[in-house]
C-alpha cells in the first residue's frame, strides 16, 4: 500500500466522535502523515477543519455518502487504513467494511453490535485475507480495555509458564456519559433482536462471534447479567452493560489464536459499585436505572417517552463533562496451574469519548505506522488479534493504563 494517497481517512469526521478522533490525530500523529477527511456534507467537513488543531488545515475533504459503493471503493482505494465512526453500524456499516477488504485496505470502527460484527465476519473475511486488510471492529472502549486486557495476561501466564487461563473476571468502575448515536444504536439492536429469531439466537450464544462455533468447548460460560453480588473485597456489583458484546469479542480472540488463551476459559465482566452500605445503595439505583432504560426502550409508548429527554443523534457529552470522566477496569485471573494474576487498565477522560478518541486515534496509527511489528494476519480480526500489544505499547504512551502482575 505503499503507493496510496493518504496514510489514515477518517470517516464520519462531522459527527460528534469523529471531530474528537479527528482532534486527537492533529494533535499526536507523527510530523507527514498523511490524513484526510471523509463524510457526506463537503460544508461540514470544511467547519470541523476549522476547529481542528492547526496541523490539520491542510488536510484534504473528501466527499463520501455510506451507502453509495462506487464513492466508498474509491475512499478505500485512496488510503491504507480508513477509520470510521459513522453508526449504527448495522444499518450504515457494511458498504465500506466490503470496500476496504476489497481494496486491501486496513480498517477500525467504533462498533459494540454483535449483529452487525457478525455478518461483517461472514461477509468480508475471505476477501480481506486474499487482500491483506485487517478489518478491525471495537477499537474504542467497547472493546480494547477487554480484549487488550485479556491478551496481556495471557502473554504474562505463558511467559511465567503457569499454563492456560481457566477464569477470568473483569470489573469495570467508570464516570462518562452517553451520546445520542449510542443510544440510537441501542434502539436498532433491541428492534432486531425483538423481531428477528436468527438475530435473537446470535445475540445470545455466548459464542456468537467465534469464527469456528462448532469447535468451542462446551462450556457454561458466566452471565452476561448477573445478580447483584458482593466481591470477597466487599465490592457490590451489577451487570456491565457491554458485558453481553465485550465477552463475545474476547472469545473470538481466544479462538482466532487457536484457543490460545485457555479451551476451557470462563470470561465474564460486571461494573463495581463501591463497598458497604454506599456500594448497595448505588448497586440498586444502577439497576433501577437499566431496567427503566431497557423496558422503555423496548416498547413503543415508553420509547416514544424517553426519545423527548435522552440525547439525540450528533450530540454527546459537553467538554467539561468529557474531561472530568475516567474508567478503570481490574481483571481477576486464574490460570491451570492455580497461579492468579490481577490486570488493570484504566484512562482518564470520558471513556465512550475522549478515552475512546484516544483508542481509535492509537489503533488507526498503529495500522498506519506500525505494520512491521503487528501480528501477523489479516481478515476480519478483533483488537487483540488485528494489531496486538502493540496498541498496549501505545496507549501506555497515551498515558493510559495496562498492568499485570501476580495476585
Amino acid at each position: 500500500m505503499t503507493d496510496r494517497e493518504h496514510d489514515i481517512v477518517v470517516f464520519g469526521a462531522t459527527g460528534f466522535v469523529g471531530e474528537l478522533v479527528a482532534a486527537y490525530l492533529a494533535d499526536h500523529a507523527p510530523a507527514g502523515t498523511r490524513f484526510a477527511l471523509a463524510g457526506r456534507s463537503p460544508g461540514k467537513l470544511a467547519a470541523v477543519r476549522d476547529r481542528l488543531p492547526a496541523a490539520a488545515r491542510e488536510w484534504p475533504l473528501i466527499t463520501a455518502d455510506a451507502t453509495d459503493a462506487a464513492t466508498l471503493a474509491g475512499l478505500a482505494a485512496s488510503a491504507r487504513v480508513v477509520v470510521t465512526t459513522v453508526g449504527p453500524y448495522a444499518k450504515h456499516g457494511m458498504p465500506l467494511v466490503e470496500a476496504c477488504a476489497a481494496a486491501g485496505t486496513h480498517y477500525a470502527d467504533l462498533t459494540g453490535e454483535v449483529l452487525f460484527v457478525r455478518a461483517a465476519a461472514d461477509k468480508t473475511d475471505a476477501a480481506a485475507r486474499a487482500t491483506g486488510a485487517r478489518i478491525v471492529h471495537s477499537c474504542g472502549y467497547d472493546s480494547i480495555p477487554s480484549d487488550i486486557g485479556v491478551l496481556l495476561l495471557h502473554e504474562r501466564a505463558a511467559a511465567d509458564d503457569a499454563g492456560g487461563l481457566i477464569e477470568v473476571q473483569l470489573v469495570a468502575t467508570a464516570r462518562g456519559g452517553f451520546s445520542g448515536g449510542t443510544i440510537d444504536t441501542a434502539r436498532g439492536q433491541l428492534d432486531a433482536i425483538r423481531t428477528d429469531r436468527a438475530a435473537r439466537e446470535i445475540a445470545f450464544d455466548p459464542y456468537g462471534l467465534s469464527p469456528d462455533r462448532a469447535g468451542e468447548p462446551e462450556i457454561e460460560q458466566p452471565p452476561d447479567a448477573p445478580r447483584p453480588a458482593r466481591l470477597p473485597d466487599g465490592t457490590w456489583t451489577v451487570p456491565f452493560m457491554m458485558a453481553g458484546y465485550n465477552t463475545r469479542i474476547v472469545r473470538r480472540s481466544n479462538a482466532l489464536l487457536g484457543w490460545a488463551y485457555g479451551r476451557d476459559l470462563r470470561y465474564g465482566e460486571v461494573m463495581g459499585c463501591g463497598t458497604g452500605l454506599k456500594g448497595l445503595a448505588t448497586a440498586a439505583a444502577v439497576m433501577g436505572g437499566m431496567g427503566l432504560i431497557a423496558g422503555g426502550l423496548a416498547l413503543p409508548p415508553t420509547r416514544a417517552l424517553l426519545d423527548r429527554v435522552l440525547p439525540a443523534p450528533g450530540t454527546g457529552p459537553s467538554e467539561e463533562a468529557r474531561r472530568r470522566g475516567w474508567f478503570r477496569d481490574v481483571l481477576h485471573a486464574r490460570t491451570e496451574s492455580g497461579r492468579r494474576y490481577r490486570g488493570v487498565v484504566a484512562g482518564r477522560g470520558d471513556p465512550g469519548y475522549a478515552a475512546t478518541a484516544v483508542m481509535l486515534g492509537e489503533s488507526a496509527l498503529a495500522l498506519a505506522l506500525d505494520t512491521d511489528r503487528l501480528p501477523d494476519r489479516a481478515g476480519s480480526l478483533t483488537p487483540a488479534t488485528g494489531i496486538g500489544s502493540v496498541l498496549a505499547e501505545r496507549l501506555r504512551a497515551a498515558g493510559h493504563t495496562y498492568t499485570v502482575e501476580p495476585a
